[in-house]
């Protein structure tokens, strides 16, 4: 099968959307497939796509005003080129926003089966952002979503929120983990010493540091007696957390093995953010044998199984945060067996088994289409 995945990001971006886009793109190849990539161009000296598994056209792009790790397509005839040179059988629209608006119309007039992955709130950032938008952003989540053959949501409350707001054919396609990079016997004890010299239980947030993330939240975990907050990741609301979360380490961006090493030396994994639609770091966490806390909203809500694997707590809510870490704090037995049930719980879902699913996925359009094609 020939695949076109129009992403809105890609690596080197450190996302969702890129970590899903690259995953896809490796498993097609893993299967015989054929894939291209196509994405937004880089910034100057981000170098080649050496992580890609696949040819990769990029686009023009410029970045995103106050946000510039994040870069906006620019309007380009390289989408469609690249949908027909391709020869592609299926179009697969990663989070489609904006180039994926432009692939999807290009996909329509080749009169190619496009499945389209919804992969970020764009409702909950109109909250935050602009305070305002919520309906206007759905009808454009409506709009674009409505012209695929399929749309894929990550999790059930996603899927709800889909369907309710009127997107038709709509199916769950969750994602996979890396349960070989992440672990728990990476725990690195010297990583912990230089983190917390006193011995301090280790409570972690990992990912993007912007508004939606409200990873302030953690401010209360940060005045627990014998706690040290590590924040991981970069972003433009990095500057205004240094001051918010008193005494609490940042360490930047970590990707790879050093990643999976700072994951498996965290004691508990805090994630604030009520706006996911899934929540892989929740995942990449559990799979590194920690206890998570994570709001009761969104992704987590799949995947942590409250009182087992971790607490889910009410969003938005800084005291239940706080309360929720204590409470793992003062009982490591607690935190141990949270640990090993999330790990266990997450072994299976390896990215070859829902790649497979989605490969089932399009070949369902692809049987659905098969009529009117012939006709």
């Amino acid at each position: 099968m020939r695949v076109v995945i129009v992403t809105e990001s890609f690596p080197p971006d450190v996302n969702g959307v890129a970590h899903c886009a690259l995953q896809t793109a490796r498993h097609l190849v893993d299967r015989g497939h054929l894939p291209l990539v196509v994405a937004p161009a880089t910034a100057a000296g981000a170098g080649p796509d050496a992580e890609a598994p696949c040819p990769v056209v990029r686009v023009p792009s410029l970045p995103l005003p106050g946000y510039p790790q994040v870069r906006v397509a620019l309007p380009s005839r390289r989408v469609a080129a690249a949908l027909a040179d391709h020869r592609a059988d299926m179009v697969h629209l990663a989070g489609p926003f904006v180039l994926g608006v432009r692939g999807m119309a290009a996909a329509a007039r080749l009169g190619i089966p496009a499945v389209a992955v919804y992969q970020t709130d764009l409702a909950g950032y109109a909250r935050t952002y602009v305070h305002a938008g919520e309906a206007a952003a759905w009808r454009r989540i409506r709009s674009v979503h409505a012209a695929a053959d399929l749309t894929l949501a990550p999790s059930s409350a996603a899927l709800h929120d889909l369907t309710t707001h009127g997107v038709p054919r709509v199916r769950l396609w969750p994602r996979g983990v890396d349960a070989v990079r992440f672990r728990p016997d990476l725990r690195d004890e010297a990583l912990r010493r230089k983190l917390a010299p006193n011995g301090e239980v280790i409570v972690g947030y990992v990912g993007r540091l912007a508004p939606e993330k409200q990873v302030e939240l953690l401010s209360g975990v940060c005045g627990l007696d014998g706690v040290r907050v590590v924040v991981v990741g970069d972003g433009p609301a990095r500057p205004g957390l240094a001051e918010a979360l008193p005494g609490a380490v940042f360490l930047g961006r970590r990707t790879g093995d050093d990643l999976a090493r700072v994951f498996a030396s965290l004691d508990v994994f805090a994630h604030t953010g009520p706006f996911e639609t899934f929540c892989q770091t929740v995942q990449e966490a559990m799979a590194s044998g920690v206890p998570v806390v994570a709001p009761a909203a969104g992704g987590p809500l799949d995947l942590v199984d409250h009182g087992r694997t971790g607490l889910l707590v009410p969003p938005r809510d800084a005291g239940a945060v706080r309360d929720a870490v204590a409470a793992l704090v003062a009982d490591p037995a607690r935190r141990r067996a949270y640990g090993d049930a999330g790990r266990a719980m997450v072994e299976g879902r390896t990215w070859a088994a829902v790649g497979d699913r989605l490969i089932g996925h399009y070949g369902d359009v692809l049987t659905a289409r098969r009529p009117v094609m012939a006709a």
